[in-house]
């Protein structure tokens, strides 16, 4: 399966999780929490959604970009996988977080005056 990722550290990850669970009536897709180190929140968007966008700054669009190597930690679908967890597990295949909803949200709780535009790699 391939996918893209946008990286959120810490508890504005989590607050974005949240805001995302809230918009999406509960079931917002795939976001994966990591519970060491930067404790990153991975927000599984749909291939290639993520390049040339305005991603603000603090949200790290992560993906496959020409010249470009991405690491997405994921974890197991079920038992014991500490530091990571599924904060919403995949529910069905091909189910992703909607991008443009994400990057709305993210700008909107990490603020418009911290958007950073990243050129695109074409």
């Amino acid at each position: 399966m391939q996918f893209d990722a946008v990286r959120v550290d810490g508890e504005e990850g989590r607050r974005l999780a949240l805001l995302m669970e809230a918009i999406a009536g509960g079931e917002p897709g795939p976001v994966v929490t990591e519970a060491n180190g930067r404790r990153a929140v991975y927000f599984l968007v749909p291939d290639g959604s993520t390049e040339g966008r305005p991603w603000p700054a603090g949200a790290t669009p992560l993906n496959a970009a020409a010249g470009r190597i991405s690491y997405v930690p994921i974890p197991a679908l079920s038992g014991r996988t500490w530091p990571l967890a599924w904060h919403f597990p995949p529910t069905t295949p091909g189910r992703f977080v909607h991008t443009l909803l994400l990057l709305h949200a993210a700008t909107a709780l990490l603020g418009w005056s911290r958007v950073v535009s990243r050129p695109s790699c074409t």
